[in-house]
């Protein structure tokens, strides 16, 4: 059995949040392979926990996961109950004091970060057995810690956000676009999307891919890089095992393609 459910932000979460989804199985054991999406997490695992044979460590029972620069092998046992947040690439530092370059390739606790309204938002979570009313905790939780200092970097991060996603990769361009020097530009950027520009930048490529293979399922590898902005085939497949330890076609084989980022 496996239940899964996706859930939309409050109006006024939206522009940070992107949704919420909920995962519940009720399998003995799997392995999955996660892949840099792009966007930091706050992870709730109201049931067993995942170990991480990359990290060696089970998962925190709550975290932030930040943004990823190569996949991950996860090994659950038994029930899996876990709610996941997904914010848009520059919102979580709207809800956490601390750069979100800190938390890359992170699992950071309660106990990490010293949060005790976070600690106390895990406590309430694994004593609610209903999924809205979890929802609406987390929601409560995030809307008291909604700051409007983020505010002053997060639009001229999200236009160029919004170029890196139309195919702009030119560091100076989005730094002329931010109206920032590209010093000061670089290091905005990476606190507030957790991942400094042309790292981001190859995360999205990565997943437009993924978006491509996905919804044109015959494309061939060598229009699969030119559409995406590698500079051949042989750099797509470079990138494509950086990123999910397969080559296209090996990932083809054991992966149905989708993108996180662009769904």
């Amino acid at each position: 059995m496996e239940l899964f459910r996706v859930f939309h932000p409050s109006p006024l979460l939206a522009p940070y949040v992107k949704q919420y989804w909920l995962l519940k199985t009720a399998a003995d054991s799997a392995e999955i392979r996660t892949v840099p999406t792009g966007m930091t997490n706050l992870v709730f695992h109201r049931g067993n926990r995942p170990f991480s044979l990359r990290n060696d460590a089970f998962h925190p029972r709550a975290f932030l996961c930040g943004q990823e620069r190569t996949f991950s092998d996860l090994r659950y046992h038994g029930q899996v109950n876990m709610i996941s947040v997904v914010f848009r690439p520059a919102g979580a530092r709207a809800f956490f004091d601390l750069p979100v370059d800190r938390s890359a390739d992170l699992c950071l606790s309660a106990s990490d970060l010293e949060d005790k309204d976070f600690s106390a938002l895990e406590a309430s979570l694994t004593n609610t057995q209903e999924d809205d009313v979890c929802i609406l905790l987390i929601e409560r939780f995030l809307l008291n810690r909604l700051s409007s200092l983020a505010a002053h970097n997060l639009k001229r991060i999200e236009s160029t956000i919004d170029l890196i996603n139309s195919g702009q990769t030119n560091v100076s361009c989005l730094a002329s676009a931010a109206c920032l020097s590209t010093k000061q530009f670089d290091r905005v950027f990476s606190e507030y999307v957790g991942a400094r520009p042309k790292e981001f930048s190859r995360t999205v490529r990565f997943q437009r891919a993924l978006h491509l293979l996905e919804t044109v399922p015959k494309i061939s590898f060598t229009r699969l890089a030119f559409e995406c902005g590698y500079f051949d085939q042989s750099h797509l497949i470079k990138e494509f095992r950086a990123f999910s330890g397969y080559t296209p076609g090996e990932y083809l084989f054991v992966c149905s393609p989708h993108s996180d980022y662009f769904s």
